[in-house]
């Protein structure tokens, strides 16, 4: 884990807090101390279901598919400021939550937080050559993933619908995901499906 030492003697340097990027699960259920949130947009990534799910919310005979910050563009999240006498426990916890398989890579990064000021926070990116990395799938096949997707965490389902809905909760406005979620729930006509 030597993600781990370089987080916290980069805060030890500055004599400050961790901040972690949210994009997904971690906006709506952090499920680790912290304080401060705040809106923040990570240039040179976007948020897109392209991790194929084998623990958290599907199988390797069945997965699911979760979102990725996958490389090019921004993403619009949150970053949640961590105590620094909390940071060790939540490294921790975060290693044992977004990095079970390697698909997610931790990364220092800066986000803007707007007026023109920015901090480094933590950022879980997609690792492209990793076996999970599902990349751009075609629509109805990124339906029939997260339809059938169902693991130890849950529904690969309600993961979608809770990340899509606070999305909205926040004004992050996705019609790419919005028209997947509605195809997923089987709402309206999709030309895209069976």
């Amino acid at each position: 884990m030597a993600w781990r030492e370089k987080v916290l003697a980069e805060i030890d340097a500055v004599r400050g807090d961790l901040w972690i990027f949210a994009y997904g699960s971690l906006m709506w259920r952090p499920d680790f101390p912290h304080g401060e949130i705040l809106d923040a947009r990570l240039y040179g990534y976007h948020r897109t279901p392209c991790v194929y799910s084998w623990h958290h919310r599907g199988t390797e005979e069945r997965p699911g598919l979760v979102m990725g910050l996958d490389a090019g563009g921004s993403c619009r999240g949150r970053v949640l400021r961590v105590l620094r006498k909390h940071a060790e426990e939540v490294v921790d916890y975060l290693h044992e939550r977004e990095m079970i398989s390697g698909v997610y890579k931790p990364r220092l990064h800066d986000v803007h937080l707007g007026g023109g000021r920015s901090i480094t926070a933590v950022c879980f990116v997609t690792e492209r050559n990793h076996v999970q990395y599902a990349g751009a799938l075609p629509f109805d096949e990124q339906v029939r993933l997260i339809r059938q997707g169902v693991g130890p965490s849950g529904k690969c389902i309600d993961y979608f619908t809770a990340t899509v809905e606070h999305l909205d909760d926040l004004g992050i406005r996705d019609s790419g995901l919005h028209a997947l979620l509605v195809a997923v729930k089987g709402l309206g006509d999709h030309p895209h499906l069976e």
